[in-house]
């Protein structure tokens, strides 16, 4: 193969492009993405298909019908739907006024506080939930103030385990999702539209309701089935702020898997998830694709000119940056507070092996295998993303460069790899893990008590978000520009580096750091799969909540407000080093 590549590179004096380098001489390559996704996404799948139908080698539907004959699994079914449509409408009916006025008006920040109200969808959900705890839980901030300033024996505000405080975290996390979808393309409506109508007679209210809002509808739908599925798969905000009174289908998958291990009811849950979640992607395809196919023009931003304009902006920038600020700075002072005022006592402890057992594991090794895992799930992710962007930018002409193997293979899956690459996004973490626990058990794939599989799973989680980061870039290449080089001598090797790598180089850099950031924060999926002798981030935060304690308490806000300062800056280099809106997210 090697004695090949460099023939090929010496006497071949052409170059049509570094997809079709690949092809005909690096074939292998282009294999890599759906093996990977074979061998790691669709045999676990298949494995709770199998453990669902046929556990004991026959085809049976037992497990299923336990499902529906059973009340506590109907009702399980019943929360998890109702509490993501509760919460989709609460996170639109509070971005809706915030979208309009980042749509309409022109202030001072309004990038920034854009990009600022864009940081809580980035954070892992333990340190949502924990921000959320420290805010409003029993030991929280607010209560503490009202404690000492009324003299109060117990805390005035109890929404502990209580399903407002899963809304209100809810609304929290995906608050951005919708504000900035529906803002996006509420700009692409222009005044024209507006201003017709206006010149006709309507009022202002009757132009929202029969002009704007139903040509907001596409983004509005796309918005709220994003919102719905996430909600939707919610694990870690109900299962550290529900408590055991409440369960999703995410939820109750883990506890009889790990709890109770239950395989055959766990596969059946995982089974109807799958169903439900895959249903609800396609629906988000549809709306996203009439969003792309919706209006160009670009509003004209208004100044903020009457009294009524500055109470509706400042209004609704104080409700966001409330909703957004107020749960991530208590995280931050409860992280620093302790029962004699302010301390660093809780970040100290985490280097501290207070137990002196050679089995301890000190919670900083948490931020070690973290890092560790995060790097090479980056690594993996971005050979696997950048062939994979690569194989659907250049579909047709791979497809038409190669009339054998090619054409018979690469081209007739080329209305099948885009959304293909896209499935881990529609199937939750911890169905992925519970898939790898249950397939990945007996040779030739015999990795249960590995540590690559936490790498596999967080690889296979941030794949999609860096094929969409460099999609868009390796499209946006002029192919004239490869072939200009070739004619001036240059081999694919020094088209590639001289030509691509520039263009492409930033949008892998975002690719990069998303990749890093989602690998710091994924729970779901690494409670499942990783060791008691080397936690991770999210699950060392995960056992100091679930031992009593204001030490591990503490621990656990310590721990939560780094890896949050992890994600922000993360997220901060996302934005930096993005270029306009590059990037299709």
């Amino acid at each position: 193969m090697i004695t090949g590549w460099q023939e090929w590179m010496q006497n071949n004096g052409t170059f049509s492009s570094i997809r079709t380098l690949l092809l005909k001489q690096g074939r292998w390559l282009f294999l890599l993405p759906p093996l990977f996704f074979l061998l790691f996404y669709f045999y676990p799948l298949a494995a709770i298909f199998k453990l669902s139908f046929a556990p004991d080698g026959q085809l049976e539907f037992a497990a299923l019908r336990r499902l529906f004959r059973n009340d506590y699994y109907i009702r399980t079914l019943w929360f998890t739907t109702w509490q993501a449509v509760v919460s989709t409408l609460l996170t639109l009916i509070l971005a809706l006024p915030g979208a309009y006025i980042f749509a309409t008006y022109q202030f001072r920040g309004k990038q920034t506080l854009r990009t600022i109200s864009t940081l809580p969808f980035v954070l892992p959900t333990v340190v949502v939930a924990n921000a959320f705890s420290s805010l409003l839980g029993s030991r929280g901030l607010l209560n503490n103030w009202l404690v000492g300033l009324f003299q109060l024996d117990t805390p005035p505000i109890q929404l502990e385990q209580s399903i407002w405080l899963i809304l209100l975290a809810h609304v929290f996390y995906n608050y951005s999702v919708a504000l900035r979808i529906i803002s996006a393309y509420w700009q692409g409506i222009g005044d024209d539209v507006t201003e017709a109508a206006a010149m006709l007679g309507a009022t202002p209210r009757r132009i929202f309701w029969t002009v704007v809002l139903p040509l907001l509808r596409p983004a509005i739908a796309a918005a709220a089935v994003l919102v719905f599925i996430f909600t939707f798969t919610s694990f870690g905000v109900i299962l550290i702020l529900g408590g055991p009174g409440f369960a999703t289908l995410e939820v109750e998958i883990y506890r009889q898997a790990v709890n109770l291990f239950n395989l055959p009811v766990a596969a059946a849950l995982s089974l109807l998830q799958i169903v439900f979640t895959f249903g609800l992607m396609w629906v988000y395809t549809r709306t996203q694709a009439q969003i792309a196919g919706g209006r160009n023009v670009r509003k004209r931003d208004r100044p903020i000119a009457t009294h009524r304009d500055r109470i509706l902006v400042t209004g609704n920038l104080a409700v966001m940056l409330i909703l957004l600020a107020a749960p991530l700075l208590a995280l931050v002072i409860r992280s620093f507070t302790g029962q004699n005022g302010w301390t660093l006592t809780f970040y100290r402890q985490l280097f501290i092996n207070e137990r002196g057992s050679i089995f301890y594991v000190p919670p900083i090794m948490a931020v070690r295998n973290s890092a560790g895992f995060a790097l090479t799930a980056t690594v993996l992710a971005l050979l696997l993303g950048l062939i994979s962007a690569y194989l659907i930018s250049g579909q047709k002409q791979v497809g038409n460069a190669d009339k054998g193997w090619g054409r018979s293979v690469i081209a007739r899956l080329k209305s099948l790899l885009d959304p293909l690459f896209m499935l881990p996004l529609a199937t939750s973490a911890v169905t992925l893990g519970f898939g790898y626990i249950i397939a990945l058990d007996e040779p030739p794939l015999n990795l249960r008590d590995s540590l690559a599989m936490i790498p596999i799973a967080h690889t296979l989680v941030a794949m999609p978000f860096v094929i969409r980061a460099v999609l868009p870039a390796i499209r946006n290449v002029d192919q004239s520009l490869r072939e200009a080089a070739a004619m001036l001598g240059a081999d694919p090797q020094r088209v590639w580096r001289t030509i691509d790598w520039p263009l492409i180089r930033r949008a892998l850099l975002v690719g990069a750091v998303f990749a890093f950031t989602i690998s710091m924060g994924e729970f779901g999926a690494t409670l499942f799969l990783n060791r008691p002798n080397t936690p991770t981030m999210p699950t060392a935060i995960y056992r100091f909540l679930g031992q009593p304690g204001a030490l591990n308490y503490g621990q656990a806000v310590a721990m939560s407000s780094l890896l949050m300062l992890v994600c922000a800056v993360g997220f901060v280099a996302i934005e930096r080093f993005r270029l306009g809106d590059e990037g299709e997210f």
